[in-house]
């Protein structure tokens, strides 16, 4: 485990030409849905602070990719031969482009040239919060943990709401359906939800999971510009590997991978009440533009210390 690669997502939703070129695509713009809330896209410079705590705290790292749509923060230092910005155009078919939605483009993060067989893979809102080391993300025989949170009446619970005119969000759909396909195909079920975290893969499972196993559910949904319900989520790769027995199942709770959601009223308290290992920082419909002022003070009080990867 030398090579161990991390990738990013990152948007800067602030920049007026692309705020113009994505609302060409968008049906509903209130930004009051999951599919088309401001948090989704907002830039409040959490990508510098997670840069920060990944090089405080898993400094291991071989390199470091930054996948954009022809965009570059102004403060990264792209002459760090450890980082490297990857255009969406670079991975994704042409039928993709442009593209506003996170779950298309993860279908392809392992075509990014020269990314390692294992891969960290990260949202600009998640963060190491403790000095970890490899066999912390990847088991002795090589193969990833794969962290779910427990939701032992998840199958119930979807089905009371469908019953009670009270249908579940885009992305709990999304992992339910996930779930569903993976027992479909290997007669495996798992319940556990996604920790919402820092995930761990290997790419040739990756590869074989989105060109072969998942083939014709990614070609009906590749060419979603925008998020759309019924399409695959990046869950049934995780439920996948561990049908397979290429991923060691390890049920999580607050202590190691924390949510914490960015409408609370004290970050740091929550943070220090579990003292996680990873955590999120999690943005969304419910979040206003006051909770929002809050999270870069917070995020410097935390990681102070400027990486390598910024400009002087």
């Amino acid at each position: 485990m030398d090579n161990i690669d991390l990738v990013y997502l990152w948007v800067d939703g602030n920049d007026p030409q692309w705020q113009t070129k994505r609302n060409a695509f968008v049906k509903t713009a209130d930004g009051k849905t999951e599919e088309t809330c401001k948090g989704r896209y907002a830039d409040n410079d959490e990508l510098k602070y997670s840069l920060r705590s990944a090089e405080k705290h898993i400094p291991w790292i071989r390199r470091i990719f930054i996948v954009t749509d022809s965009q570059t923060p102004g403060w990264l230092d792209v002459s760090n031969p450890k980082v490297k910005i990857i255009d969406h155009k670079d991975i994704l078919p042409q039928a993709s482009l442009p593209c506003f939605n996170a779950s298309v483009i993860e279908y392809f993060l392992y075509k990014i040239p020269d990314l390692a067989e294992q891969f960290l893979y990260a949202n600009d809102d998640m963060f190491f919060n403790a000095d970890l080391q490899p066999d912390f993300f990847y088991a002795k025989d090589g193969f990833p943990v794969v962290r779910l949170k427990k939701y032992p009446f998840d199958n119930l619970i979807y089905h009371i709401r469908h019953l009670i005119g009270k249908k579940p969000g885009y992305y709990r759909t999304a992992i339910y359906e996930a779930a569903l396909l993976v027992k479909n195909i290997f007669r495996k079920y798992y319940s556990g939800a996604p920790h919402h975290n820092v995930d761990a893969y290997k790419k040739s499972d990756y590869k074989k999971a989105i060109e072969d196993v998942f083939k014709a559910q990614v070609e009906i949904s590749f060419s979603n510009h925008t998020r759309t319900k019924g399409e695959l989520q990046r869950s049934a790769i995780l439920y996948y590997v561990l049908a397979i027995g290429h991923g060691h199942l390890k049920h999580v709770n607050n202590r190691e991978s924390l949510r914490i959601p960015a409408q609370v009223d004290d970050f740091m308290k929550k943070l220090l009440s579990r003292k996680p290992k990873l955590f999120c920082l999690n943005d969304s419909q419910r979040v206003s533009d006051e909770d929002r002022k809050r999270i870069k003070p917070f995020l410097e009080e935390l990681f102070p210390e400027k990486s390598t990867f910024e400009k002087l």
